[in-house]
């Protein structure tokens, strides 16, 4: 019995970044417009899309991100967009922002998801500050210092 294989390799990958028309704990707004690149970079046969920091709640909360209810509310529109009948992550890795709370402390995200699922999150590593950003009031930096490592984390329910 013989194997073949057959694939088709592209030779490039195409990456677009999205600056959009957030507005702060709008978040079906800010949901409808995630959704709307989404639909233009598959449009474009983009393999990469790239959004905006804390595009999902928008990125000046400012002490709303205090509450919890931001944060759950986030879960819920990246659910939606998982979930969406258009398959929109299907084929196209999906780099959206947001803030996730993990072992007490909250984090400002990016959550990259391809085919339906979330592949990783990533918290930032150094925040700004001085001026008029005051990031650390809100999240808490990743410890670098042990490392790069992978940590498990519990995805809310509304995900799972």
């Amino acid at each position: 019995m013989e194997i073949k294989y057959s694939c088709v390799q592209k030779k490039y990958a195409i990456i677009a970044t999205c600056q959009l028309n957030q507005w702060a704990m709008s978040f079906k707004h800010n949901r409808d417009n995630i959704i709307k690149s989404i639909l233009m970079c598959i449009e474009k046969g983009v393999s990469y899309r790239l959004g905006p920091e804390l595009e999902i709640c928008g990125y000046s909360c400012e002490d709303h991100f205090f509450e919890l209810d931001t944060v759950n509310h986030s879960w819920q529109m990246l659910a939606d967009i998982l979930s969406d009948h258009r398959n929109l992550t299907n084929n196209i890795l999906c780099d959206i922002g947001m803030p996730v709370f993990y072992k007490g402390s909250l984090y400002n995200c990016r959550v990259f998801c391809l085919n339906k699922q979330i592949l990783l999150i990533r918290p930032k590593l150094f925040l700004a500050y001085g001026n008029n950003y005051r990031e650390n009031r809100w999240f808490k930096q990743w410890n670098i210092e042990n490392g790069y490592g992978v940590e498990d984390f519990d995805l809310p329910d509304c995900i799972t």
